[in-house]
């Protein structure tokens, strides 16, 4: 293992030896993808030859977490410089691609293409603000941090702002993101590994956390490391695959990225095909009735629910009376068992069914034109115009709230402290930016292209003939996929299904009809994503507990073997609770990630910025102003987002300011906590000099850095 990816030595420190470290690594993952792609071509000759479906998704469950494994049991260590920062001796190029992997999860590698082919244009927030904040890390935070030397970004506020109140604040805050994001991820694992393998949902999150577990629990940010340059590996594979197959499928050219303007086009096209076809208005119109229905009965809930029990009574005794097939009678007793226990019961679950006929009842199924910038109109009547203005606001917010949020997160600053210098700091930024453009700048075209063949393809084609692939997305999980033929035709309109974002891409290769192999390839990528961010979030943790908590604020003598070995305790408890709190099906993936960016923008980035460039921040402001912006945005979102708002039993209407999404609630969090900070700095006794000295020297060295 040595040979491969260093030992509990500290690293090499001349420019041969880390040379050399540098070539044996390019030889190492020369001969992993080469041994990847024959694993691949050699499951696609067993599926042609009869290799079962379901042993394609367990092969390649088992092949890719064993691959995972492997790595982090050949990466144990109990060293603490190798355990938490991978020997700062990682290569700005993996060190890159690493970060690709920590920063592509489950929302970007599923979520993102899905969000963009239900919201289209609107999508388009979530790339822009996401590479933004790479700029952000790159320009403002990335070679600053590493500068300081520390190991976790509690450690870097204990330090700056002198004291452990600023570190125990900082502990907290990394928790509270990490935790919301990897329960996303963990979610997204099971989602992935129900689909591969065909068990529930709830088994599959376990089986995919041991796949978590035994990277990050043996060998720490080593193990961490050099699994998600493989991981990184496996994913772009499998989101490029597919997009390019169907670029030319469609248009006979290999670059979907090209051609992304010109399938646009037909999309929109498409589109005012749909709102004008009889049979589109005619399901329309059956889910309006249903609304109307469902708002009448919501009225008088206990009076209603009394009167369906009557009629489903009365008309199981007709049947009987009438000796109807047995199957008849079955049918109508199952519809009284399904009606709701009591009045309460019957309230909620006739409003969801409401607000879902209110969506399905809206043209192109509550989706936006994909071409549109924004809802509303800028030259229409007032009602118009105000959709226009908050449609846009909350674009503009949602990017914000990315842009900072992604430069403020633990998990990707902390990948910065693992190079061996400063330069190379600023060098991994760069690959960083490079391997994650891959993915987004395909995701785009990704959305478009199976807009594309669900318009022209699905839609319109006879429920007996619709592909398998449908059928079985819909036993994984209805919610994500479902058909109902509302108006008896045999013909599947657009608003007579139901697509989840979260499957556009895992399903993308049957959409194309390419080879069940592929399925599997776009699944184990999909499962790359969310493993390796899973992996970076739950050391977070576990190092904030143990390094900045235990070690720093309890026990300083603590030994480097204890430390570690509590660091893994913490790793075991905190993954199997983010795994339980998943299995419940909190939210959506894409909400709880974009909470996890404004969590982190007002709580970390007004104290890591200032930390670095104003000597006069001081630790009593930065506590203040981290637990400022943090309470308004936790508040903005607990008193406005619908599944928070049950959580917390909050009755009141929803007040937005503004009219700005809970999704964004950084946008007031991180304001708040910047002044609070610049205030009270103002108003208290300035730092000492020695720490005023250790900015100045970090950012402005006497001698080169690194």
């Amino acid at each position: 293992m040595a040979g491969m990816f260093g030992n509990d030595a500290a690293g090499p420190s001349n420019a041969a030896a880390n040379k050399a470290f540098k070539q044996n690594l390019n030889k190492v993952y020369k001969w992993y993808t080469g041994g990847f792609v024959i694993f691949v071509v050699a499951l696609a000759i067993l599926e042609q030859m009869g290799l079962p479906r379901e042993w394609i998704g367990f092969i390649f469950l088992l092949a890719t977490i064993g691959l995972y494994a492997g790595i982090g049991i050949m990466s144990r260590t109990t060293d603490a410089a190798e355990y938490y920062v991978a020997g700062r001796r990682v290569p700005a190029v993996y060190n890159g691609m690493a970060t690709g992997a920590d920063w592509m999860s489950a929302a970007s590698f599923i979520g993102m293409a899905g969000t963009l082919y239900l919201t289209g244009y609107g999508g388009l927030a979530f790339i822009m603000g996401w590479t933004g904040g790479y700029c952000l890390v790159a320009l403002f935070l990335a070679p600053y941090l590493r500068k300081f030397g520390q190991f976790t970004i509690p450690d870097f506020l204990g330090e700056r702002y002198g004291g452990n109140t600023a570190r125990f604040v900082g502990i907290l805050i990394a928790i509270l993101v990490s935790f919301v994001y990897v329960v996303a991820q963990i979610y997204g694992v099971g989602l992935i590994t129900a689909r591969l393998t065909g068990v529930a949902f709830e088994i599959g999150i376990f089986l995919g956390l041991g796949g978590i577990l035994v990277c990050s629990f043996l060998g720490g940010m080593r193990a961490v490391t050099w699994t998600q340059v493989a991981q990184y590996i496996i994913l772009i594979v499998a989101y490029l695959i597919p997009v390019v197959w169907l670029s030319v499928k469609q248009t006979n050219v290999p670059v979907p990225q090209v051609i992304y303007g010109y399938q646009l086009d037909k999309v929109s096209a498409k589109e005012q095909q749909l709102l004008k076809d009889p049979k589109e208005l005619e399901v329309r119109d059956i889910f309006k009735q249903r609304s109307a229905t469902l708002a009448e009965k919501l009225k008088d809930p206990a009076a209603a629910l009394a009167a369906d029990k009557a009629a489903a009574e009365a008309k199981i005794a007709e049947l009987k009376a009438a000796n109807a097939p047995g199957p008849d009678i079955v049918a109508a007793e199952k519809a009284l068992a399904a009606l709701p226990k009591d009045a309460e019961a019957a309230k909620k679950a006739w409003t969801a069914a409401k607000a879902s006929a209110d969506n399905k009842a809206r043209p192109l199924n509550g989706m936006p034109e994909h071409q549109k910038p924004f809802a509303g109109d800028p030259k229409g009547d007032t009602k118009a115009q105000e959709a226009f203005d908050t449609s846009r606001r909350n674009f503009l917010a949602l990017i914000f709230c990315l842009m900072v949020g992604t430069a403020a997160l633990p998990h990707i600053l902390m990948r910065y402290y693992t190079v061996p210098s400063v330069k190379e700091a600023r060098e991994s930024v760069t690959w960083s930016l490079f391997f994650i453009f891959l993915l987004y700048f395909t995701a785009p075209a990704l959305a478009v292209l199976v807009k594309f063949e669900v318009f022209s393809v699905l839609v319109g084609t006879p429920f007996d003939k619709l592909p398998a692939w449908v059928a079985a997305w819909a036993k994984v999980d209805p919610t994500l996929l479902s058909v109902v033929d509302i108006n008896k035709d045999n013909i599947l309109q657009l608003n007579e299904m139901t697509l989840g974002g979260d499957i556009i891409v895992l399903a993308t290769p049957e959409i194309g009809g390419l080879p069940y192999v592929i399925s599997g390839l776009v699944a184990a990528g999909g499962l790359a994503a969310a493993l390796s961010t899973a992996d970076g979030l739950l050391l977070t943790i576990a190092n904030a507990l143990s390094h900045d908590l235990y070690y720093k604020m309890i026990d300083p003598n603590a030994s480097t073997g204890r430390r570690v070995t509590i660091s893994k305790v913490l790793l075991l408890v905190v993954a199997l609770l983010a795994a339980y709190v998943a299995s419940l099906k909190v939210a959506d993936i894409l909400f709880l990630v974009s909470a996890a960016f404004s969590l982190a923008a007002a709580g970390f980035f007004p104290a890591l910025v200032l930390g670095i460039f104003w000597k006069r921040a001081t630790g009593p402001a930065a506590v203040l102003g981290m637990l400022a912006g943090v309470s308004v945005t936790f508040y903005y979102m607990a008193v406005n987002q619908p599944w928070l708002r049950s959580v917390f039993g909050v009755t009141d209407p929803v007040s937005l300011w503004w009219g700005i999404q809970p999704i964004s609630a950084g946008v007031f969090g991180m304001p708040i906590g910047m002044a609070v900070i610049i205030l009270v700095s103002l108003v208290t006794p300035a730092p000492s000099k020695k720490i005023q000295e250790l900015i100045e020297h970090v950012r402005y060295p006497k001698l080169k850095a690194g």
